[in-house]
């Protein structure tokens, strides 16, 4: 059985400890006040390198300024990443946490909760990542291997946090452990500062480790790669890819749903994923999901009926009579859907070829869902706010309730892992470097992978075995030309990677997030009213406001450091 790193617990600093560390199994418990000194040493730095990988989730960063709730940052991004894309509602109500609301309509405030509630995780996530890096500087009788390895594991950690912090907000400072001062200028790019960090953990982090959850040689090399994807550098994509698909290491499950269930995480599909567990004996049941608390349907032990998904995105999953994709007119007709039937009144489900992927990913009336029977149209909160569908990737099975889920406080609280990066995330990057350099027929290797595991993989079915719809979906025979390629790259990692936070910032690596989501709103708003008048400002809207209060914290002399975005 593999050991697991689950991560728990909350303010990490040099002078305040809150858990301690087992080399075999990683539980975090209280242990109270911990001196400086008894952090400068071997084991001293592993429980702080503890601490770095628990924020991962984004619950438990030191509260302040408002902050604090556990769903207020989640690791997922699923409110910055989904909601803000044409791949989801924010759900719900209109009064619930309104906040929110402004992600989906594209007028978020430098004062909204959610904005400084993202930066300030991601940048105490960094701090503690720098403290690792001070205690190792400092550590006595730590052996050379042990430090090496620690230190790659904490510029690793370091390095996310900066990486979601610039694809987030682009202009962000980079904070070193180094620094004396942390209130330094916004202005400089530092790509190069993150890549620097994933080159030292590629060449001193071990191909494998004991503890599921730690990163690895792979992990880094993955992410050096995506990290020059988003500043279009192919040339240096496609050396890392390779070395890592070819190493063996990554694989594709049989089934797609194995990546979205508790039993069957850390599979070989995962690359880099927030180590989720319950009933551990952590305080409020504090691994588990809370990140995406908000983000279930509304019915029986579930709360709370956000993260809804949309027509457009369920348009998506339809296929034509060759089990090929709809890529230019997916969205003209919908999907047949409940919304304005009476609960109680027969529906029939959509009757059309559809990608099995959808219901793996969104959970619709008349289709099952997880064991607790048939989707039913009053599942969903309000119908006529945010629509007739809800999310289904991280929802646990009717059969895992009180094992793995929460036994005691929240039911819905998940042992469920959130994947950072899935394999299939790796060959879609791939065969788009591919696409890039014209090479449409290793394009075409990459993309038939994903596509030949949703073809012969699982499917949902009735309790009599029969699929649960008409699901059709087939390889495609070639790409006739770059431009036909590069629509089906970007259309598949849509379909593959739905709902799992990445959706708006491939938009706008790609440069169409103006293109693609003002022509979303102009159809969705006909069904979501509440959408007219939204428009995706480009130039502004590809990244968020840095927050108001962070940019008033970093004054020095009575002058801020840090600059506000354009157009805010």
């Amino acid at each position: 059985m593999k050991n697991i790193l689950v991560y728990s617990l909350s303010i990490v600093c040099l002078s305040t400890l809150l858990f301690s560390c087992k080399e075999e199994y990683f539980e975090k418990k209280p242990l109270g006040v911990t001196t400086e000194s008894q952090l400068s040493n071997e084991e001293g730095a592993e429980a702080l390198l503890i601490g770095a990988y628990s924020l991962l989730d984004g619950v438990g960063a030191t509260a302040g300024g408002g902050i604090g709730a556990q769903w207020d940052a989640p690791g997922s991004n699923w409110l910055q990443g989904d909601v803000s894309s044409d791949d989801a509602h924010k759900g719900s109500i209109p009064s619930d946490t309104p906040d929110m609301n402004s992600f989906e309509l594209y007028s978020v405030l430098p004062t909204n909760l959610y904005v400084n509630a993202k930066w300030y995780t991601l940048y105490d996530g960094i701090s503690r990542c720098n403290n690792v890096l001070t205690a190792v500087r400092d550590a006595e009788g730590i052996s050379e291997a042990a430090a090496t390895r620690i230190k790659a594991e904490a510029r690793f950690l370091r390095a996310h946090y900066h990486f979601d912090a610039k694809k987030i907000w682009n202009n962000v400072p980079y904070i070193s452990d180094t620094l004396t001062d942390t209130r330094i200028p916004n202005k400089e790019d530092i790509w190069p500062k993150i890549e620097a960090d994933l080159q030292y953990a590629i060449a001193n982090l071990p191909e494998t480790q004991a503890a599921v959850g730690r990163a690895t040689k792979g992990t880094a090399q993955i992410y050096l790669a995506k990290a020059y994807l988003f500043q279009g550098r192919y040339p240096e994509v496609k050396p890392l890819l390779d070395a890592v698909i070819s190493s063996g290491v990554y694989g594709l499950n049989e089934c797609f749903g194995d990546n979205f269930d508790a039993e069957t995480k850390n599979s070989q599909e995962s690359v880099f994923a927030i180590q989720q567990s319950v009933n551990d004996g952590s305080t409020n049941s504090a691994n588990a999901g809370y990140g995406d608390v908000l983000s279930y349907p509304f019915f029986g032990v579930f709360c709370c009926g956000f993260d809804q998904p949309t027509q457009d995105l369920v348009n998506a999953f339809k296929t034509d009579a060759n089990g090929l994709p709809l890529l230019d007119t997916f969205n003209q007709e919908d999907v047949k859907n409940d919304e304005g039937v009476p609960f109680d009144a027969p529906f029939t489900p959509y009757a059309g070829n559809l990608d099995p992927r959808l219901d793996y990913t969104v959970g619709r009336r008349g289709i099952p869902y997880n064991g607790f029977g048939e989707f039913q149209g009053n599942w969903v909160r309000m119908p006529s706010y945010g629509g007739p569908y809800a999310p289904k990737k991280h929802v646990f099975k009717a059969s895992q309730l009180g094992t793995l889920t929460a036994n005691t406080g929240a039911a819905w609280l998940s042992a469920n892992n959130y994947e950072f990066i899935r394999y299939p995330d790796v060959l879609l990057m791939r065969a788009e470097v591919a696409v890039e350099e014209n090479d449409l027929a290793t394009a075409l290797l990459y993309v038939n992978q994903v596509r030949n595991r949703a073809k012969n993989g699982c499917v949902i079915t009735f309790d009599d075995g029969t699929p649960a719809a008409n699901y059709k979906v087939e390889p495609y025979p070639a790409f006739p030309d770059q431009d036909y390629a590069r629509k089906a790259v970007h259309f598949e990692r849509r379909l593959e990677l739905a709902m799992e936070g990445h959706r708006f910032y491939d938009l706008v690596r790609w440069n169409i997030a103006a293109e693609v989501l003002n022509a979303y709103v102009a159809k969705e708003s006909r069904k979501r009213t509440y959408l007219d008048g939204a428009q995706f400002i480009a130039g502004k809207n590809e990244n968020l406001p840095i927050p108001q209060e962070q940019i008033t914290n970093s004054n020095v002399n009575g002058q801020p450091t840090l600059t506000q975005n354009p157009k805010y």
